[in-house]
């Protein structure tokens, strides 16, 4: 009976004596069948526990580089806070450099300085532009794995993506929006962010393709919220209400912090309504404006399952946990006035 393991383990795991595991794997007698089946269980589970062995003791530096606003820097950290005592017997240790600066030469600045001091892996929400692509090969070539997180850099040397799928969440915001609007008559008012990130491009792919397949020919308005800034979003809105009247349907792919009260605000002061208002992430705005049906759905995803997700490809990258290193998306959550969370939370 082949095994890698010390006599005294597989006492413990299997709950009887050393002398007793030492006659079964030795093939004496006077051993009952049931005795060495217990032994063969315990070594089969201590196989299935080989992964916990290899890290136990191990300590893996991981930066964490977000480049997004405050709020959801903030909703970042406080998942993989969350998340670390689940990863024992690893320990985790996390650098946060977290952005709100829209500036590319400071992100890259930022990914440089990380670089030259040593890392064993980067979780990185960027976007998508050459300058970044160009930085995560250089990681690569130092053997750093780097994970994007919510939103991708496919064309990167990234080792995986974690996060829900952008363009099968903007398909499911289109589902939504014509369920709700049933056949009727009406337009759908887009709100999108400034950025070059390509989660948001995609989840507007994803819209629109839905739309087009549903062939039911409504027109889609956009409101880009340029500056992060809720006044700016609410101006846009009301400006787009009053150009078309048509408006019965909001689809928010991306606002800044306050962004989707100001769309809702900008309703009730044109005296508009509308049928359907689909947004995603449930931060504490939009749980709020779920609470006052304000808002029908928010399309969201466990963020926390994202970054324990991220260290665990991190540890595999760097061999201290089996199986391959891949790009696994997120389950979209749909989340309704009736299953929000409570106000407590």
């Amino acid at each position: 009976m082949k095994h890698p393991y010390r006599i005294r383990e597989i006492a413990a795991q299997s709950g009887l004596s050393p002398a007793t595991v030492d006659r079964v794997l030795h093939g004496r007698g006077g051993v009952r069948g049931s005795t060495v089946r217990e032994v063969e269980q315990a070594i089969a589970d201590l196989d299935g526990q080989r992964s916990q062995l290899r890290i136990g003791g191990r300590t893996f530096m991981v930066d964490v580089i977000v480049q997004a606003p405050r709020r959801f820097s903030a909703t970042v950290r406080t998942a993989l806070e969350a998340e670390l005592p689940a990863m024992r017997p690893a320990v985790i240790r996390s650098r946060f450099h977290l952005l709100d600066s829209p500036a590319v030469g400071d992100l890259v600045g930022v990914l440089e300085r990380v670089a030259r001091k040593g890392s064993h892996g980067v979780i990185l929400k960027a976007p998508d532009v050459p300058e970044v692509v160009e930085a995560v090969a250089r990681f690569t070539d130092r053997g750093t794995p780097v994970v994007t997180l919510v939103t991708d850099l496919p064309t990167s040397a990234r080792a995986a993506y974690v996060g829900i799928d952008n363009r099968a969440a903007g398909a499911t915001a289109a589902y939504l929006v014509e369920q709700w609007l049933a056949g009727r008559a009406g337009d759908v008012l887009v709100v999108r962010g400034h950025g070059s990130f390509r989660g948001e491009d995609e989840r507007e792919m994803g819209f629109r393709a839905e739309m087009r397949a549903l062939a039911t020919g409504r027109r889609l308005v956009e409101v880009v919220d340029e500056e992060d800034r809720a006044d700016a979003v609410h101006i846009g809105t009301r400006e787009a209400l009053a150009a078309h009247p048509s408006v019965r349907a909001v689809y928010s792919l991306y606002a800044g912090a306050g962004g989707n009260t100001a769309v809702a605000d900008a309703f009730a002061k044109q005296q508009r309504t509308y049928d359907v208002f689909v947004a995603h992430d449930l931060d504490e705005e939009n749980t709020a404006l779920l609470r006052g049906r304000r808002i029908s759905a928010v399309l969201h995803h466990d963020l926390r399952t994202d970054m324990r997700r991220a260290c665990q490809v991190i540890m595999q990258a760097q061999g201290a946990l089996p199986g391959p290193v891949r790009s696994t998306p997120s389950a979209i959550q749909v989340i309704t006035p009736h299953n929000a969370p409570p106000a407590e939370l």
